[in-house]
């Protein structure tokens, strides 16, 4: 056990092959967890990103620095997309986001700040850092936009699944690098001496051997006379390696997905259930988040007295509903007299016509009360 414990020892790779290193340290992969969270969470922010923001008054779309901020151009460094996408992404990652409205009109999101909280007076917002520049003063509740996700279920998940997943991860990691790793035994002749000459040429004899083998599809090395390699195959267990590996971080995927409302084969991009996927993302997903946005945006940009008097901020995400494919329900509506055409139009995420007629009921089917018809002949 001499002998083979120096040879050991001062060969490290050497040493992993006869697996006598039972103290492997799990490495927690950071990288797991940002991949599941950012698959996810890049999902909602680019559907909600897609949003159009209309500032209405009477039923009338006002075209405004308010709309050009929230379509166009919020500030000097990203577009509206960009915005958006950032502003989703930190609500529902850090838990809460906030933005502000600069001096010189920009609207820009905070990247780190300290809420201070009263029982009768609106809370403020103090240390409120853009890039590299803190702000000196205090910004009150109503001079800002706050929205807090409150999803509960996520923060726990973050903190205590994403350490078993990841605890997991490595040992099937780890498992599949030995499974698939070059063993090899090295012999010595019994009629040599165990002197250091013998186990310094040993030594050198399993260096070259390392030496031809590193990073090299085909290796060629020198046989001595006295020493003997015989190389050790556990069989081939790559393939299903890397697929546990990929179905280990898939679930992770799904279990994120399902915390936050997306259904799972539209993270993936499957499109064998299409329809029904993204009418329950649509319900359960993104209109909630949507209407957090709206409220927020009506309850701040909009004084009391506005909004009681017609005006209005409406946010149109993306809509299950394609006005191809219920063109038939569409004529319904209208011919029934039940909607009128500009409310249709509402239905489905369109801007209202500014013409009277589209404001009107009216039947272009025979619909009337049962009793309005009579059987019979005349007499």
């Amino acid at each position: 056990m001499g002998l083979l414990d120096s040879v050991l020892r001062r060969n490290k790779e050497l040493e992993s092959m006869f697996d006598l290193d039972f103290s492997v340290e799990t490495t927690h992969r950071a990288y797991l967890k940002m991949y599941a969270l950012e698959t996810n969470i890049n999902f909602i922010a680019r559907t909600i990103a897609q949003s159009d923001f209309r500032f209405m008054e009477n039923n009338k779309r006002l075209i405004d620095d308010w709309h050009y901020i929230f379509n166009v151009r919020p500030n000097t460094d990203q577009s509206a997309a960009d915005f958006w996408q950032k502003f989703v992404h930190k609500l529902i990652y850090e838990n809460e986001v906030l933005a502000i409205l600069t001096d010189s009109n920009d609207l820009v999101i905070a990247d780190s700040f300290e809420r201070e909280e009263f029982a009768l007076y609106p809370d403020r917002f103090r240390d409120v850092t853009i890039k590299e520049y803190t702000y000196n003063r205090y910004f009150p509740m109503d001079e800002v936009i706050h929205i807090r996700f409150n999803n509960a279920k996520l923060t726990r998940f973050m903190e205590g699944m994403f350490n078993d997943y990841a605890e997991l991860f490595s040992r099937k990691l780890e498992t599949s690098q030995r499974n698939n790793q070059i063993r090899g035994a090295v012999g010595l002749s019994s009629t040599q001496a165990l002197d250091k000459e013998t186990v310094g040429k040993l030594q050198d004899f399993i260096d070259r051997m390392l030496q031809s083998f590193k990073n090299k599809s085909i290796a060629i090395f020198p046989k001595l006379k006295g020493f003997e390699y015989d190389e050790i195959s556990k069989g081939d267990h790559d393939g299903q390696s890397i697929e546990e590996l990929t179905k280990l971080k898939r679930s992770l995927i799904d279990d994120v997905a399902n915390i936050l409302g997306i259904p799972n084969a539209l993270v993936h991009g499957e499109l064998s259930d299409y329809e029904t996927s993204i009418k329950a993302f649509v319900r359960f997903c993104n209109t909630p988040i949507v209407e957090k946005i709206e409220d927020e945006l009506n309850a701040k940009i909009i004084t009391k007295e506005e909004y009681l008097q017609g005006k209005r901020v409406n946010v149109y995400g993306i809509t299950e509903r394609n006005l191809i494919d219920n063109a038939e329900a569409v004529d319904k509506l209208v011919a029934s007299g039940s909607f009128t055409r500009n409310e249709v139009r509402e239905l489905f995420g369109k801007e209202r016509v500014d013409d009277p007629e589209l404001d009107k009921f009216v039947i272009t089917k025979n619909y009337q009360a049962a009793e309005a018809t009579k059987g019979g002949e005349k007499e």
